[in-house]
């Protein structure tokens, strides 16, 4: 769990960094894959690259343990079982990250898999029969799994099962922006995906390239995504946070003070 989250506040951070030289530069930022297809150029790169592939699948193979052993204690009730589902399925997209990561690391790469394969995808899935209801269908579970995250960041729901420390309290309002820019993330891909199925256009869909790019189209676009890349820095600082402090809920004892607990004093 520890090393899939720093893992995860590694390519945030990495992508952040990157979106925000490119929106100085007057360019428009890119998502995962770029970021980690940039990083091959140096040695260092090919060290931190290396580091991110065995962090994302780190967090990869968590969230499917805590799906399976049921950690987060989310339950076996009907919600519950979404819940899990949904960890399932972030895992199986952080392997695919790592996947990403490792196959970028191999001689033969040439830094084409920093693409986003998300509208490939979509339009495999939308040739096959109801197609387009199963990609509508995962946008508007997109759309909602995004304004969770976005509802669990301003309630502070997060801070259940992080410990209580003077960092951790001192960062809670970095913490809360970093956690409401991922859900405005997700959401804006569940959008794309809806948008996708209803116009029938599988290359409306995409990953964070085009989050951002969709973004920029708006008005103050510019304003906009450098709130969003200055909000995903806060999520790698989240991420690592989580990675330092955060509590496995179904094992957490009741001596343990979290945020929650200490605020609520």
């Amino acid at each position: 769990m520890r090393a899939g989250y720093a893992g995860r506040g590694l390519i945030y951070l990495v992508v952040a960094i990157l979106s925000l030289l490119a929106i100085w530069r007057g360019s428009t930022p890119g998502g995962t894959g770029e970021a980690m297809a940039s990083l091959e150029r140096a040695w260092w790169g090919i060290a931190l690259l290396a580091l991110i592939a065995l962090g994302l699948a780190a967090y990869g193979i968590w969230r499917l343990v805590a799906a399976f052993w049921d950690l987060e204690a989310h339950g076996s009730e009907a919600k519950g079982l979404v819940a899990r589902i949904g960890q399932v399925v972030t895992g199986l997209i952080h392997l695919g990250l790592a996947a990403t990561a490792a196959a970028i690391l191999m001689p033969s790469s040439s830094g084409s898999g920093g693409g986003s394969s998300i509208d490939n995808w979509t339009a495999r899935i939308m040739q096959a029969p109801f197609g387009q209801w199963i990609v509508g269908i995962a946008g508007a579970i997109g759309l909602g799994a995004g304004a969770y995250y976005v509802w669990k960041g301003v309630s502070h729901k997060y801070m259940d099962d992080l410990r209580a420390k003077p960092l951790t309290l001192k960062l809670r309002p970095a913490l809360t922006l970093g956690l409401v820019a991922n859900g405005a993330v997700i959401a804006i891909l569940g959008f794309l995906l809806i948008y996708a199925a209803w116009t029938l256009n599988p290359s409306e869909a995409g990953g964070l390239a085009e989050a951002f790019d969709w973004l920029r189209d708006k008005p103050y676009g510019t304003v906009l995504v450098t709130a969003l890349a200055i909000g995903l820095l806060g999520f790698s600082l989240f991420c690592f946070v989580n990675a330092a402090y955060r509590l496995i809920p179904k094992l957490k004892t009741d001596d343990v003070e979290t945020m929650a607990r200490r605020l609520a004093n």
